[in-house]
């Protein structure tokens, strides 16, 4: 029964706390950290509200201080792939017909509880199993959270209201259903914002999902499932699940009731989904959503009107922050001839100047790489560019594998454009730098369009208004997410919509109502007050 139209206004972004010596924050979080290395946790896994434990656990130790175990969690298999989606299946038709202010509400009260009773618990949860600072994690497992869900709730109201035009004796409306089955979420490790958002993204439309995190993110997603069960989450509606990729992939991607898959991960496995469900096409009840933000090869050019210390900022940071593993970093830098000794002199002194250990120590910049996998893949790459005469190491080049998997942030610099590192995803805290000629503005800016299959982000810093109208028109399909005298990492939910295109994925802008459009499905209904009652028109009539 509707009883009126709830309205949920555009919300505010959660305020960033900063952690400052003597704030209350900083002792709170302090706590949370001391409490979650007391005492190791086993994970269950979360299938129709029931916790499923299998007796396979998988220890999971910080990137940060591979010696310490934080807990383990309990391993699937086929088996459970199948239960997952049968508990969703379950769940479909209650949580489809909940009226939608109940639905919304479990999110707004999800999105308090982790703005209050959870913050640093998450926080810690997201410092310790994925080894970022208190900053870096305050801006992703709560604040970031937490504006996807509010964000979100008046993202799909907005979505509610619009409605078809009517004429006389007709009235029209648009229904806004759920996708007919159940949708696969799989996240990344990178971003414990990623991993809540885009299961309850479809889940607030109100589709069923499965979720399969990376395993490097459960620690922190099982805190996540606690608090949507504690906010009054129906059982399957979300079902948490630690299996391999090719297991997931194989099951779900041939169910009758698939229905669509969001995901965040590498271009090569969202290309090979991509293929398998083509595949299967002809088994499904509907064509599947296929929605995925995959790689960047992200981009920062300098113009030679730019301010030196501001450039050398957005490398540091872009580049730099939680390792380089955001989706967005800088990994890619052009830099105008008339600057480049400028820059390259401050940079290396600014990074000279971060410190690198644990995330308990604040005062700590830069922390580890997530595990063996990455540090082995990005360090070959820093090797490498260490023999090869097309490439010299301005800074860092080192690295530690004995207590964590830390890695220096490292800058190369090549003469070369198309260099290996300058075109590969590596994913990790490595820069490389290539100076142009500073009369080569225009030129230089083809070459970053065409240097990486990629279109993430990028960024163009300049003080000359036609040199900055110039980088958006060329740059145009190079990045998703453009900015402008700023680093190309950060995006805020409501205030830069993220996604990319070209091999960054298909561009649905989480963090915006494109994206919620993805997960409904519309039917037309046209109701006549008064009905024709004979087939003919005025138009057979003779004169």
């Amino acid at each position: 029964m509707s009883l009126g139209y709830f309205s949920y206004p555009l919300p505010a972004n959660e305020p960033v706390l900063s952690y400052a010596p003597g704030s209350p924050e900083r002792a709170a979080l302090k706590k949370a950290l001391a409490d979650a290395k007391k005492k190791p946790i086993e994970i269950p896994m979360f299938i129709g509200g029931k916790a499923v434990k299998t007796g396979k656990k998988t220890a999971i130790h910080p990137p940060h201080e591979t010696a310490h175990t934080l807990g383990s969690f309990h391993a699937g298999e086929e088996k459970h792939v199948h239960q997952a989606i049968d508990a969703a299946l379950k769940a479909r038709k209650d949580w489809a017909a909940m009226s939608w202010e109940n639905r919304a509400h479990i999110f707004l009260k999800a999105a308090d509880l982790l703005a209050t009773k959870y913050r640093f618990r998450m926080n810690a949860a997201t410092m310790l199993g994925q080894s970022k600072n208190a900053f870096q994690a305050e801006i992703d497992s709560s604040c970031e959270l937490i504006d996807f869900l509010r964000f979100n709730v008046h993202f799909l109201s907005e979505i509610y209201k619009q409605q078809p035009i009517s004429s006389p004796g007709i009235h029209n409306r648009m229904e806004w259903r759920p996708l007919e089955g159940f949708v696969l979420a799989v996240t990344p490790f990178n971003f414990t914002a990623i991993g809540g958002n885009l299961p309850t993204s479809a889940a607030m439309c109100g589709n069923v999902v499965v979720w399969k995190p990376a395993n490097t993110q459960i620690y922190s997603a099982q805190v996540f499932m606690r608090i949507l069960e504690e906010a009054g989450l129906p059982a399957g509606v979300i079902n948490l699940i630690y299996v391999d990729g090719p297991t997931i992939g194989k099951t779900c991607f041939a169910h009758r009731d698939f229905a669509g898959v969001h995901f965040t991960g590498s271009t090569g496995v969202f290309n090979n989904m991509w293929k398998t469900i083509g595949e299967n096409v002809a088994r499904y009840r509907s064509y599947p959503r296929i929605v995925g933000e995959t790689g960047g090869k992200d981009f920062v050019i300098a113009h030679r009107s730019a301010d030196v210390d501001e450039v050398v900022t957005a490398l540091a940071r872009g580049a730099f922050e939680f390792q380089g593993q955001k989706c967005s970093a800088a990994s890619r830098a052009y830099i105008p001839s008339n600057l480049a000794e400028e820059v390259k002199t401050k940079l290396v002194a600014a990074i000279k100047s971060m410190k690198m250990g644990t995330v308990e120590d604040f005062s700590n910049f830069i922390n580890a790489v997530i595990d063996e996998k990455s540090f082995n893949s990005i360090t070959k790459y820093i090797d490498n560019a260490k023999k090869d005469k097309k490439a010299s190491i301005l800074v860092g080049g080192n690295y530690d594998r004995k207590k964590g998997w830390f890695i220096e942030p490292t800058v190369i610099e090549t003469k070369d454009p198309k260099y290996v590192t300058m075109c590969e995803e590596i994913f990790g805290p490595v820069l490389t730098l290539h100076v142009y000629d500073a009369d080569k503005f225009e030129e230089t800016l083809h070459l970053v369009d065409e240097t990486s299959p990629y279109a993430l982000t990028g960024s163009v810093l300049s003080r000359d208004r036609p040199a900055v109208e110039l980088a958006t028109n060329v740059l145009r399909h190079a990045a998703g997410n453009f900015y402008i005298n700023d680093k190309p990492t950060g995006a805020v939910v409501g205030q830069q919509p993220f996604g990319g295109a070209r091999g960054s994925g298909t561009n649905d802008k989480a963090g915006s109502m494109i994206n919620l459009y993805r997960w409904l499905s519309a039917r037309t209904i046209k109701e006549t007050f008064n009905p024709p009652v004979s087939y003919e028109y005025p138009f057979l009539k003779e004169a």
